[in-house]
């Protein structure tokens, strides 16, 4: 069993990767890993990431991050948005700066992106981190509400697992939920 992911065990982790790249890595936090360098969570089981590199280091930085999963018991998960929903326009300028650990440039992956990834899932974790990321002031739900409607057509052209009715259904409970 890998041990629970808090901020001083992330901290840790993007260290060590900063120390072990010797390449350009612009590097995105996803969803409850972003919450947590947040300081809007206490814990996750996974660190969750997505990543743009140069093709000829993909496979380096993958050997990379297999051995920081080993060497310091982390769970440690290829993940993005884009798994779950169309992305909105925009989601890449919305990405904020996290940091940087030797060539690794870090971002927090666009929070209306994660959000409405989070909303599409709509567990009661979701709906609360959701509500974390508001209270936080991380988004809004006037521009939540505009990213809503923008992706709503889009979906489930690319994807069986995108549905639009489930998604709306779920984007009304979070609105309920949170007043």
């Amino acid at each position: 069993m890998r041990e629970l992911i808090n901020s001083e065990r992330l901290r840790t982790f993007l260290d060590a990767l900063g120390q072990a790249i010797r390449f350009p890595v612009r590097l995105y936090l996803v969803g409850g890993t972003s919450l947590i360098h947040f300081g809007l969570k206490e814990q996750t089981v996974d660190i969750d990431l997505s990543w743009e590199v140069d093709v000829k280091n993909q496979t380096e930085l993958i050997e990379v991050l297999r051995n920081l999963k080993e060497k310091l018991n982390m769970s440690i998960e290829e993940a993005s948005p884009k798994e779950f929903i169309p992305l909105p326009a925009g989601w890449r300028d919305r990405c904020l700066w996290a940091g940087r650990f030797g060539p690794v440039d870090v971002f927090h992956f666009d929070p209306y992106s994660t959000a409405l990834s989070k909303i599409d899932r709509g567990s009661e974790v979701d709906f609360d981190d959701v509500a974390q990321l508001l209270a936080a002031g991380k988004i809004t739900m006037e521009k939540l509400e505009q990213c809503c409607r923008e992706i709503i057509p889009l979906m489930g052209a690319a994807s069986l697992r995108q549905d639009p009715r489930r998604f709306q259904r779920n984007f009304a409970i979070l609105k309920q939920r949170i007043g």
